[in-house]
């Protein structure tokens, strides 16, 4: 197998579903943030101010995507994290809508839009990753498994 098709083949979403069942699935707001890439206005969605320890999975798939203790508190209206549970948890995908050169995160398992990630963060990372919030779920006191770990 060449770089370049192990390259797509983790490109692709393992979690494959019609619209139809997306939209069984999701509500609303879930459908249109993360089958449609919208985005909640800001100080309106799940999770921007929560300070409950546990962790952040894809609303679309349950896959683990960040952490609380990676959550940080940045003052724009959405949840906003510093680093995923693992690189391969997310993918980056440039986005130029809005007259924008964005970051674009999407889940690596579902495809899911999930928000945009910022070089404005803090320490360690320097990193923003400014999540809508209908794309998650907080599982309370969750934690990785040992083998994610």
């Amino acid at each position: 197998m060449t770089d370049e098709t192990t390259r797509q083949l983790q490109a692709s979403p393992s979690v494959k579903k019609t619209t139809a069942e997306w939209m069984e699935q999701l509500t609303p707001e879930q459908f249109y943030v993360t089958r449609q890439s919208g985005t909640e206005r800001p100080f309106t969605g799940p999770y921007w101010d929560n300070k409950l320890i546990g962790r952040y999975d894809c609303v679309c798939c349950g896959a683990p995507l960040f952490m609380s203790d990676t959550k940080f508190d940045s003052g724009c209206g959405w949840p906003s994290f510093f680093e995923a549970v693992s690189p391969d948890a997310i993918r980056e995908i440039e986005d130029r809508s809005h007259g924008m050169i964005r970051t674009e995160i999407r889940c690596s398992s579902c495809d899911a839009h999930l928000g945009h990630v910022f070089p404005d963060g803090p320490p360690p990372t320097g990193l923003r990753y400014c999540l809508n919030g209908h794309a998650m779920n907080f599982v309370h006191g969750g934690r990785l498994s040992a083998k994610a770990e």
